[in-house]
């Protein structure tokens, strides 16, 4: 059974749902009643609904009109005030669908004008840090914001832009479905994972994200590792965390606990 949320996240990428036959003439009996009656009442007919056959999973070209169909609405934007002072939304990049999905905070100044994520010299750092572990934004990782608009001055997102951007980020993960999630700085973890508790405590741990429960990996923001490169090492145990971790969850055993 789908949880009223489900339902809503669900319908809101546009994929139907579907209920499984149990045998080439079964129906399904509405909610409440009993699969099996006694003798002494079979004459009594039970309420059912006819039900459709097991969805088919969605064709690339239909994958392909529902990412189309978002970055127009990305582009179109006005949920907030933030698209009265950006250039353009910035949807993300890298491939539409893929195991590692890299999350930060809201575009910047050169994001905002080139429309990607992560350019620049922060751009170029996350690069590195991701090549050293085996990830390309092109090739094996999608890279995104939680914000799709930048805020003037690259200040702190409000609540109420996170909300109104939120939607955008869940109809990505339905469609990019990965493995793992790596959230990049304290704005996009706490975010992420609603709380205000600070960066220190959110690292080194394995946290889940969305009704799927997508394992997540917090780190530092490439733009504080320029600022404060001492802790560029404690960044890398990070990264060594999320890839044994993804190693793991290919391999079929999932890590729920701390680093060891």
């Amino acid at each position: 059974m789908y949880s009223t949320r489900q339902r809503q996240y669900l319908e809101a990428i546009g994929i139907d749902l579907w209920v499984r036959r149990r045998g080439p003439a079964a129906t399904a009996t509405l909610e409440g009643a009993r699969d099996a009656t006694p003798a002494t009442q079979a004459a009594q007919p039970v309420p059912v609904v006819q039900v459709a056959q097991v969805a088919q999973a969605p064709t690339a070209a239909e994958v392909a009109a529902q990412w189309e169909a978002l970055s127009s609405e990305v582009r179109a934007c006005t949920r907030c005030p933030l698209h009265a002072t950006r250039t353009q939304g910035v949807l993300g990049v890298g491939p539409r669908r893929t195991d590692w999905l890299v999350i930060g905070e809201a575009p910047g100044v050169e994001e905002d004008r080139r429309g990607e994520p992560f350019v620049g010299a922060a751009g170029q750092l996350l690069d590195a840090m991701l090549r050293a572990i085996g990830l390309d934004r092109k090739s094996n990782v999608y890279i995104a914001n939680v914000l799709k608009s930048r805020p003037p001055n690259n200040r702190d997102p409000k609540p109420e832009e996170v909300a109104a951007c939120l939607p955008y980020l869940l109809r990505q993960i339905a469609l990019l479905q990965p493995k793992i999630m790596l959230a990049v700085g304290r704005i996009a973890a706490q975010n992420l994972l609603a709380t205000d508790a600070p960066l220190g405590r959110l690292r080194g741990r394995v946290h889940h994200f969305g009704e799927l429960q997508t394992p997540l990996v917090v780190t530092y923001h490439p733009a504080y590792l320029l600022r404060t490169p001492a802790d560029k090492r404690k960044a890398w145990e990070d990264l060594k965390f999320a890839r044994s971790l993804y190693q793991r969850l290919t391999e079929g055993s999932i890590d729920h606990g701390n680093r060891s």
